[in-house]
């Protein structure tokens, strides 16, 4: 055993085949197949994909018989046409290489298109249901077109035949101010451009009343950067109005669901974002005949109404001259008996009224003059007779005083009241009184 050993230890020596580390043999594998299939394009069914932390996608791709690794880097994921699914049918460019860790061959992707126009559809159907399920396409959503928008936007490339129809479509029809945000309309790009451009007029200070997505006709390929989620949901965002005209009337792309409205080719754009001048003023001047005519027409058919009712209710004049004449009437009688009223009652008024001091002085002086005359006439008759009887009152009175009972010795008892005491008893009871004597003497006493 020790000897077989040995021996093919010495055969090994002597083999003229270069030894290789198994790094060596791994990476020359590598080269091998990066120089042998520096680029291929290979079709197959995704399958396995997988997004790491790092941006990079792992997956394979395969057919009923095999199955090759595949490897997308971030920087390529970022310019692909569409995304990758799993169960798409795929064809894929890019160069083979392999991962010398595990020593498994793989293809590092460099572009990815659908393989088929079936496969194509399929992917646009499993969108549509996915965006429609959001409501992106709900009818509710959509925003009425203005009637005559001041400033259209339109997004579409700035050479070509489109955009030329879009503004003589519309100078023709009524003249607008047209706002054109230049894109690309295909190509990798394409998508991204064409969502920033909706997003852009959206952000604009002034913006436009209206925009107007278009291009125009392609192959499904072609009008891909229609069917991309980033522009479907910058039309469904618009917070403006969106006519999408991608293509011809045939065509139809995942932007036409979210718009609101579609419009058949971007020629029918320009003619649904404005009326025909000519024919809007063909409709005011027919408007303004019947307004006008409408008017005649009334203004004669009230004119005949107040005719009949003129005949019915007579000459006005005849009317008037007789309540004039009433009025007269009234109005003499009114006054007449105002100023009979008025005398009546100035009359009964008259005695209260106060007269002139003066004229009442001149009266009464001449009243005073001829009642002083008078008792200057009469003063003897009247005093003579009356002084007479005063002094024999006079004398009477005299003798019959007290006071000349007091000259004969009598005396006058007052009680303290000053009332004369004429009794024994009234004394008696006053306890102190008052003796008054001749020629007003008075004396107080007290009883003892």
């Amino acid at each position: 055993m020790t000897e077989d050993l040995f021996t093919a230890a010495k055969e090994t020596k002597r083999s003229n085949v270069p030894e290789m580390s198994v790094s060596e043999l791994a990476f020359s594998l590598k080269r091998t197949l990066e120089e042998t299939y520096g680029r291929v394009r290979v079709r197959g069914e995704l399958s396995g994909l997988k997004l790491a932390s790092s941006g990079h996608l792992y997956g394979d791709v395969k057919d009923d018989e095999s199955v090759i690794n595949i490897v997308c880097w971030k920087g390529t994921m970022g310019k692909l046409s569409l995304r990758p699914e799993d169960g798409l049918d795929v064809i894929i460019t890019g160069k083979m290489t392999s991962y010398p860790k595990n020593s498994r061959y793989q293809l590092v992707i460099e572009s990815m298109e659908l393989a088929g126009e079936g496969a194509l559809l399929k992917m646009l159907e499993d969108r549509r249901k996915k965006l429609a399920a959001e409501g992106l396409f709900e009818e509710n959503r959509k925003k009425p077109i203005p009637y005559l928008p001041d400033v259209i936007g339109v997004v579409t490339s700035p050479t070509g035949a489109v955009i030329r129809d879009i503004i003589h479509r519309i100078s023709e029809r009524f003249p607008r101010h047209i706002l054109v945000w230049p894109v690309a309309v295909q190509g990798e790009n394409a998508g991204r451009q064409i969502a920033e451009a909706i997003h852009g007029f959206n952000a604009m200070e002034n913006k436009p009343d209206l925009i107007i997505v278009a291009r125009g006709g392609g192959s499904l390929e072609d009008l891909m950067a229609f069917n991309e989620e980033i522009v479907v949901r910058a039309a469904a965002d618009s917070v403006i109005p969106l006519i999408s005209a991608v293509g011809h009337e045939t065509d139809t792309t995942l932007i036409d669901y979210a718009a609101d409205l579609r419009a058949p080719t971007p020629t029918g754009a320009a003619e649904r974002s404005v009326p025909v001048r000519l024919e809007l003023l063909g409709f005011v001047r027919e408007a303004q005949n019947r307004l006008t005519n409408g008017i005649t027409r009334r203004t004669g058919e009230l004119a005949s109404r107040l005719e009949t009712l003129r005949a019915k209710l007579g000459d006005p004049t005849k009317l008037l001259d007789l309540k004039t004449q009433n009025l007269d009437n009234s109005a003499s009688k009114l006054l007449h008996g105002f100023e009979r009223s008025l005398s009546r009652k100035s009359q009964s008024l008259a005695p209260l009224v106060p007269r002139h001091p003066r004229s009442l002085i001149e009266e009464k002086s001449r009243y005073l003059g001829l009642v002083d005359k008078s008792l200057t006439r009469i003063k003897p008759v009247i005093f003579k007779d009356p002084e007479n009887k005063l002094v024999l009152a006079t004398r009477m009175l005299e003798s019959l005083s007290f006071k000349k009972v007091l000259e004969r010795g009598y005396t006058v008892v007052r009680g303290p009241d000053g009332g004369v005491i004429s009794s024994a008893q009234d004394a008696e009871k006053a306890g102190e009184f008052e003796i008054e004597f001749k020629a007003n003497g008075r004396v107080k006493a007290r009883k003892a």
